[in-house]
C-alpha cells in the first residue's frame, strides 16, 4: 500500500464514523488509544552504526535484540531489528503512524543511514475505547450474546469476541468498552456500531435521562 494512499483513508476517517454513527439513536463516543504496527524496510540495518549515529536511542544486544528509537512529535516508540523490521507502538491515528515512519526513515536518512526503498506499514493491532452514554444489563447481555464472558467476582466487565469486524470488547455497566484487535479505524467505529445494534436488539441497554424522566413523573402523580 502507498503512503499517499494510506493517509487520505486517514484523513477521511473523521467523517467515516459520523456516515456509520447517523443512523443510530445515540453518539458515541471513541478514541484511538494506541495502534501498534509493523514496518519493514527490505533491507538490513547497522545498529550499531543507527546508536553510534542518533542521540537518544538505546540498544543493548545482551539484553533485547532491538534498538529502541523514541519520537517525542508524534509520541511513538519504535523498536528496531536488524533485518529491516520495526514495530511502531503509540499512535493515536493511521495518519499519526504514518507521519512518525515516515520522520524516523527521514531521521535515519539525516544520520547518513541508507533507506532503498519506502517503508511497508502494516497495521497489527488498534486499541480503542468508546462510551455509548447508556447503561449496559451485564448480566442479561452474558446470557443472551453469543460469544460473551461475565464473570464479575474476577473481573468487572463483559468479555465479548466479536466476528465481523474480528474483535475483542471488554464491556462495562456504565457503557463504556474497550475494543482490541482491529486493523483499523473504521472496524473500531463499526464494532462499537453493531455491539450498541446487538445490545438494544436484546433490550440489555437503559438510557439515564429516561429513567429520570419516569421517576419524576412517578413523583408529579404522587
Amino acid at each position: 500500500m502507498k503512503i499517499y494512499k494510506v493517509i487520505k483513508i486517514a484523513v477521511n476517517y473523521r467523517e467515516l464514523a459520523k456516515e456509520i454513527f447517523k443512523d443510530i439513536d445515540i453518539k458515541p463516543l471513541v478514541r484511538i488509544e494506541n495502534i501498534v504496527a509493523t514496518v519493514s524496510l527490505d533491507q538490513t540495518l547497522d545498529l550499531n552504526l543507527i546508536e553510534r549515529a542518533l542521540p537518544n536511542v538505546e540498544y543493548n544486544p545482551d539484553q533485547f535484540p532491538g534498538l529502541i528509537f523514541r519520537l517525542d512529535s508524534p509520541k511513538v516508540t519504535a523498536l528496531i531489528f536488524k533485518s529491516g523490521k520495526m514495530v511502531v507502538t503509540g499512535a493515536k491515528s493511521t495518519a499519526e503512524l504514518i507521519r512518525a515512519v515516515k520522520k524516523i526513515a527521514r531521521t535515519l536518512v539525516k544520520h547518513g543511514i541508507l533507506i532503498v526503498g519506502k517503508p511497508k506499514i502494516q497495521v497489527q493491532n488498534i486499541v480503542a475505547s468508546a462510551n455509548l452514554g447508556v447503561e449496559v444489563t451485564l448480566e442479561k447481555a452474558a446470557f443472551l450474546l453469543p460469544n460473551s464472558m461475565y464473570e464479575p467476582e474476577q473481573f468487572p466487565g463483559l468479555i465479548h469476541r466479536m466476528d465481523n469486524p474480528k474483535v475483542v470488547l471488554l464491556i462495562f455497566s456504565s457503557g463504556k468498552m474497550v475494543i482490541t484487535g482491529a486493523k483499523s479505524e473504521e472496524e473500531v467505529y463499526w464494532a462499537v456500531k453493531n455491539i450498541y445494534l446487538k445490545l438494544k436488539d436484546l433490550d440489555c441497554i437503559r438510557y439515564p435521562e429516561l429513567e429520570e424522566e419516569l421517576f419524576e413523573e412517578e413523583l408529579e402523580l404522587r
